[in-house]
Formats: structure tokens, sequence, C-alpha cells
């Protein structure tokens, strides 16, 4: 469980995961959405941690794999491990605070 929480503890990992629920694969749509901002991080600056933290982060948990060289990101082979918590995130959107998706 822990492993899920922490995949699903950024908005950015949430955001791309609940997506690939609809859309497998994502292309040219694995930048961060410009109306996310953390603080005082440019926009810049959080495109540079998802693609060195946060996308090489779910794909060692297996949840996405990440295609670099074509920017394509697809469900993993555990995807299917995590897809009730999203799909439970998506039913409830009304219900959760604007920030959590």
């Amino acid at each position: 469980m822990d492993e899920y929480f922490k995949a699903l503890s950024n908005i950015h990992r949430r955001r791309l995961l609940i997506a690939l629920l609809d859309h497998n694969p994502q292309r040219d749509n694995v930048d961060v959405p410009e109306d996310v901002h953390e603080g005082e991080k440019s926009l810049e600056a959080l495109q540079i941690d998802f693609n060195h933290v946060h996308l090489p982060s779910l794909e060692e948990t297996g949840f996405i794999r990440w295609n670099r060289d074509a920017g394509e990101v697809v469900k993993g082979p555990r995807f299917d491990e995590i897809r009730p918590l999203l799909e439970l995130m998506r039913n409830h959107a009304d219900e959760l605070p604007d920030d959590w998706l």
C-alpha cells in the first residue's frame, strides 16, 4: 500500500496515471500541465523534476513504461494494481479538494 500512496503523493504522477486510465499511450502529453504550480518553482523547473524524478519513479515501480526517445508513456506491467485507487479518485473527483487532481 505504501508504494501506491507514494506514487499518488504527487499531483503530476496522479494526473498522468489517471490520464492513462482512458488514454493509453500518452504521447506528446508527458509534460507538466501549465496550470500546476508548486510554490515558487518555474514551469521549466517542474518539467525537469517530471522528467528526472516523477517519470523514472513511476517506471521503476512498473506502473508505467516510458519511451524517452518517442516521448511516450504507456501502462506498465503493474498498472492494474493501482487502477482501483485511480478509478476511485477519478470517480469521486468532485468530492476531493481541487488540488488533488
